[in-house]
């Protein structure tokens, strides 16, 4: 069951409208990091997994993310209503597509379940999430350099808040399962390379070296070789005709 209470979940306040920015904000309503991604998401999410308290915390964030996606909403209500007869709305997808949101995204391409990353394993799943509150995060900072009006910028930063707090819920799930540094989950173990490193990529002089290829974590391979035999040449079963 769901109940919509007919009231923000956060002050929403424009004092200049600039359908321009508006069709910016397109992108966080029907784009790929935007809102309605990340609440279907993690919504769809929370029906794979068993765990009464993750499916829990999933579900209330998928429900806060649809409370966002109104915010975004309003968002662009506000900052296209009554501005119909201006130079800079007859310049922007709305004087075709008319006021507020729609899901498309900045440059005007439909929204798509392609941007949904989900699966059916928690520990795979958080970590999209992760990647997907990232995202969510870079684009509204992004969008509060572009923002003139304050109350717009106020209220992109409350999501892009919200956006690090949900972050930080992913990754305390991810540490309550072991599993916030753990690169392996599921039931194959992996083969005998899985702590080598292959410098693959070198300039001929110092090569960079780091935590990720350290004596300390991995096996560094400086100079790797091919290991494997090259393909067999198959002959093709009926060969052409020699004129």
């Amino acid at each position: 069951m769901f109940f919509h209470k007919k009231e923000l979940i956060h002050n929403v306040d424009i004092k200049e409208a600039n359908p321009r920015y508006a069709q910016l904000l397109l992108e966080q309503f029907g784009g790929a990091t935007g809102e309605l991604s990340a609440a279907l998401q993690y919504w769809v999410q929370s029906f794979h997994v068993e765990d009464a308290g993750m499916r829990d915390m999933l579900q209330d964030i998928a429900i806060e993310e649809f409370s966002h996606l109104e915010m975004v909403g309003k968002l662009i209500e506000g900052h296209t209503k009554n501005v119909d007869q201006t130079e800079a709305y007859k310049s922007t997808l709305f004087a075709v597509r008319g006021m507020g949101p729609h899901f498309l995204d900045s440059q005007g391409s439909a929204w798509t379940a392609a941007y949904l990353n989900e699966g059916g394993d928690i520990v795979r799943d958080l970590r999209a999430n992760i990647a997907a509150e990232a995202g969510a995060r870079q684009t509204y900072e992004e969008l509060i350099k572009l923002a003139t009006d304050e109350g717009t910028k106020q209220t992109l930063t409350h999501l892009l808040t919200r956006e690090i707090s949900h972050t930080k819920m992913f990754m305390k799930a991810l540490e309550s399962l072991g599993k916030l540094d753990d690169p392996f989950f599921g039931n194959i173990q992996p083969d005998e390379t899985v702590d080598l490193y292959f410098n693959l990529s070198t300039n001929g002089e110092k090569d960079e070296r780091g935590p990720w290829n350290s004596d300390e974590n991995f096996e560094y391979v400086a100079d790797p070789s091919a290991k494997g035999k090259a393909p067999a040449q198959t002959q093709p079963k009926n060969p052409p005709v020699r004129l």
